[in-house]
Order: structure tokens, then C-alpha cells, then sequence
């Protein structure tokens, strides 16, 4: 299907259903419950899954494939962001032009920052990417907040004001939409106890990370794909062959800063500012955890990894004592007061103690990430089947040996 193979075409609709069912799935407890506050079924939530998801898979098109890793994706994701807000201040609030926009001027940032950063490989690549990020976060910060030119309004944000010029926009909606279509219109579905939230940029988001998940799927089977995976097998070989293999990953890193633009764009599309912390290296280190937690050169993986990421900033950071007494109240008073002493410095604001120590567990008895623990709970599940089947098999022809 679609030029997929069997098992990529299986890969595409499991992503496919997680989309379109994720209400559902990511709301598994009553409104009601005391377990309620694990649901991330709310429309800001999983917007960001999807979007850091995206971002993620075109890191890993880069890092992934070619073994480039880069420390300034973020600086692509702000070009995105920033782009897209000047379209709706200058054009409408429709959202095709702004993630259009948002993707070309991410892919021409990233030519100029790859051209000069792949000259180097190693961690002096890696640094150079960070110089650029760090170079593009204070000149969003400071010097493109000039009066004069003020591009990105400094601390403040860039967002729009009733006085923008909006040349398109006609009738349309003051907020984010696609044709009409408001980018926070939520229908809400009542089932018994349960609320489920199906919201437009969600699902548009949705169908954006579906097409990127699909091109992914088709760089990594492509020639192109093959030769990139040569490069980060042996660059050195590579290069003895006669090929010259920088046209190859700046491709590469070209596509990858134009993923990460669309996200900016997306993130834009969803709430009309853009602020200068998007370009900081935290949010490139981030996308790095992500693909790595998730699994480094599978498909899969760093969409895992994204949705990881974000579930533990968003929903285990809210974790507090009250909470975690409610949990233990079952217990006497002593006890009840001692697990809440051990527990509290790991949830909460302590949220990134817990990660780190999974993500440590993670690189040290899981190299290929979630997706290699997936792995290996199916081989297991199928090795106790097999032993099953063949046990099965020996009762049975035990009698015929008899005979």
C-alpha cells in the first residue's frame, strides 16, 4: 500500500489508529477518580505529542540515519515558529500559508547553518550546531528586538495584535483556523463517567504527522536512505569509493531542520506566539532524549520517545504531597508519612530526577530505546507460545511412538 512493504504498511496504520483513537486511549480513568489526574486526553496535551513527535522524527531522519548528532535543532524549530506568527500578522489567520512559510525558512536556515557546520564531523559538529542555536537565541532575544526592525519582540513574544495589517483576512475567524475551521474547537463526548475531547488542531496535527511519519518511512527504505546509513557505517569508505558524501547529509540535515520547522510552525498554528525559549539548547537536548529514550534509527521510536517526554512534563510533574497522601491514607499514620518523605523528591517538581533515572536505565539495559523493549516482550510472548505449541506436539505423538 502506498509503495510500503507489508510491514511498513502494518507500522503506518498502528500510528494511524494511535491518532485517531488517542482520546480515548490516553483517558483510561473516570473524571471522577483519584486516578483521573493520569489522563492526558486533553486537547493542549496531545497537541504536543503529535507536534514533538514530528519534531523527533525529522531529528531522527538526521541523527538516526547519517550518526550526526546535532545539539541545535531548536533554532529550526523558533525559525518555524516565528515565520508562521508573521504570516498572521501580515496575511490571515488561516494556517496553510503560516506552516508553509514555516517550513521553507526553516529548510533555508538550515542550509546555510549545515553547509558550514558539515565541514566538521564528531562532536565538533555537534558543537558547532550548538554555537548556531545558542548565536540564533540571542539574536531572537535581543538584537532582532531592535525598535528599529523588531522581528521577534524579544522576551515578550512575538504574537498579533488587533492593529496587524492581516491583508487576507476578510471574514475569517481572529483565531488559528484551516479554511474556517477554528483550531480550538473542541467536541466533547460523555460516556457514563468518562470525557472524551476530540479537538480540530489535534486531529490536524494528526494528519500532518501521518504524512511525516509516511516520507520518513519512505527516506529510510530509499537509495538516498541506504547511502546515509553508509555514511554513518563508515564515512571514510564511503568517501574511498569516489562518492562525496556531504551533498548526502546536508540533504539530510536539510530535511531534518525542515521537520523541525514544520513543528515550530504547528506549535504557532496552535497558539499564535513565538517566544525566543523555543531556541534554547534545553529544547535541542530534548528532542535528543527523545529519540534516544524512544529508540535511535527506528521509525517508531522517537514518536514513543516524544510522547514519553511530554507525559512525564505534564502529568507526572503535577504530582504533589496531597496526592501522594490520598495514595497511602490506607496506611497508619506513620507509615503513610514516611513512603510520602521517600517518594516527594521524585515526583512534582522532581519530575526530572524520575526521568533521568529512567532514561539511565533505558541506555544501559534497553541500547535500542522503548522500541527494543516492545522487542523483546513479543519474543518473549512468542517463545512461551512456541514452547506451548511444541509441548503440545510431543503429547501427541507420544501415543504413535507407542505404537
Amino acid at each position: 500500500m502506498l509503495g510500503l512493504d507489508q510491514k511498513d504498511t502494518k507500522l503506518l496504520l498502528i500510528v494511524a489508529a494511535l491518532i485517531v483513537f488517542a482520546p480515548f486511549i490516553l483517558n483510561p480513568f473516570p473524571e471522577g477518580s483519584s486516578m483521573a489526574q493520569f489522563n492526558a486526553g486533553y486537547p493542549d496535551l496531545m497537541q504536543r505529542f503529535v507536534i514533538f513527535g514530528i519534531f523527533a522524527i525529522g531529528f531522527n531522519i538526521l541523527f538516526g540515519l547519517t550518526g550526526y548528532l546535532s545539539f541545535g535543532h531548536a533554532a529550526f524549530l523558533g525559525v518555524g515558529s516565528y515565520s508562521a506568527v508573521w504570516m498572521f500578522k501580515l496575511l490571515s489567520y488561516n494556517v496553510v500559508p503560516a506552516i508553509l512559510l514555516s517550513v521553507i525558512m526553516a529548510g533555508i536556515f538550515s542550509v546555510l547553518i549545515g553547509y558550514i557546520s558539515l565541514r566538521r564531523s564528531g562532536i565538533y559538529f555537534s558543537i558547532l550546531t550548538l554555537a548556531f542555536a545558542q548565536m540564533s537565541f540571542a539574536l531572537a532575544y535581543s538584537v532582532l528586538s531592535n525598535p528599529k526592525f523588531n522581528l521577534t519582540n524579544g522576551e515578550t513574544g512575538l504574537q498579533v495584535y488587533s492593529n496587524d495589517p492581516q491583508y487576507l483576512k476578510g471574514d475569517g475567524p481572529d483565531v488559528p483556523h484551516l479554511f474556517g475551521l477554528e483550531m480550538r474547537s473542541t467536541f466533547e463526548l460523555e460516556i457514563g463517567a468518562w470525557l472524551f475531547q476530540f479537538n480540530m488542531g489535534y486531529y490536524l496535527c494528526g494528519v500532518v504527522m501521518l504524512l511525516a511519519f509516511y516520507l520518513a518511512i519512505r527516506i529510510f527504505r530509499s537509495p538516498f536512505g541506504m547511502m546515509l546509513r553508509a555514511v554513518k557505517s563508515n564515512q571514510q569508505r564511503v568517501n574511498y569509493t569516489g562518492l562525496n558524501s556531504r551533498p548526502y547529509t546536508l540533504a539530510a540535515f536539510v530535511i531534518s531542520g525542515m521537520y523541525a520547522g514544520l513543528a515550530g510552525g504547528l506549535m504557532a498554528a496552535m497558539d499564535p506566539l513565538a517566544g525566543a525559549e523555543r531556541m534554547q539548547w534545553t529544547a535541542s537536548g530534548e528532542v535528543v532524549l527523545m529519540t534516544i529514550l524512544g529508540g535511535v534509527g527506528t521509525l517508531i521510536g522517537p514518536i514513543l520517545g516524544a510522547g514519553f517526554i511530554k507525559y512525564f512534563e505534564n502529568i507526572f510533574s503535577k504530582i504533589n504531597d496531597s496526592i501522594l497522601h490520598q495514595w497511602f491514607a490506607f496506611l497508619p499514620d506513620g507509615m503513610e508519612d514516611f513512603l510520602v518523605a521517600v517518594v516527594h523528591p521524585f515526583i512534582g517538581k522532581g519530575w526530572h530526577l524520575t526521568l533521568g533515572l529512567l532514561f539511565m536505565g533505558v541506555v544501559i539495559f534497553l541500547p535500542g530505546g522503548l522500541v527494543e523493549g516492545g522487542q523483546r516482550i513479543m519474543n518473549a510472548i512468542r517463545n512461551r507460545r512456541n514452547k506451548g505449541n511444541d509441548a503440545e506436539g510431543g503429547e501427541k505423538s507420544a501415543p504413535h511412538a507407542a505404537e
